[in-house]
């Protein structure tokens, strides 16, 4: 298939993101010192690869519900209404509204829904590759990532510290690590 943009072994159709094989994770920087990363065990989406790859879109959710640090206490008020108010609000979504060249890789701007309120965001994407799978079937690979401020979703939750210094950072870096299967 010739393209507009050249990308190696670029197949069209609908894809469906590989749970086993992806990532949806976050990071804040915490006490001011260290960025405080963790993800998500539960989420899916769909990518469809149109034959201009600039008409392609994304749709994802995650469900909010699947944070997990291990420590009990600290999911719980994560999970509650001073963060991602999952009684709620149990799911994020994100969806695609336009793709654009950026050099060598692309622009993916999008919508951002997350504890009901919806704000554009623009993430780096990276596509990995198009393949095949150990079973035979077509497999495709995504980065992405982008950096917004959780009071712009409602989450202004704050403490400071003795020193006078924030617990935690406003900003949050979002990273889609995705392995992708052809319906």
């Amino acid at each position: 298939m010739s393209t507009a943009i050249d990308i190696p072994g670029y197949l069209t159709g609908v894809w469906d993101i590989d749970p086993i094989h992806s990532d949806v994770s976050f990071a804040v920087r915490h006490l001011g010192l260290a960025r405080y990363r963790r993800g998500f065990e539960k989420f899916s989406g769909e990518i469809v690869t149109a034959a201009d790859p600039l008409a392609s879109t994304v749709s994802a959710e995650i469900d909010l519900t699947s944070f997990d640090t291990g420590f009990p206490a600290f999911n719980q008020h994560v999970l509650a209404s001073d963060f991602f108010d999952v009684a709620n609000h149990p799911t994020a979504t994100l969806r695609s509204t336009a793709i654009r060249p950026d050099g060598v890789r692309f622009q993916l701007d999008a919508d951002l829904t997350l504890r009901g309120v919806t704000r554009p965001v623009t993430l780096a994407l990276e596509i990995g590759g198009f393949g095949v799978g150990m079973g035979g079937e077509s497999k495709a690979g995504f980065s992405a990532s982008t950096t917004f401020n959780r009071s712009d979703f409602g989450m202004t939750f704050q403490s400071k510290l003795a020193n006078g210094a924030l617990a935690l950072g406003d900003e949050i870096e979002l990273f889609i690590e995705v392995e992708a299967v052809l319906r």
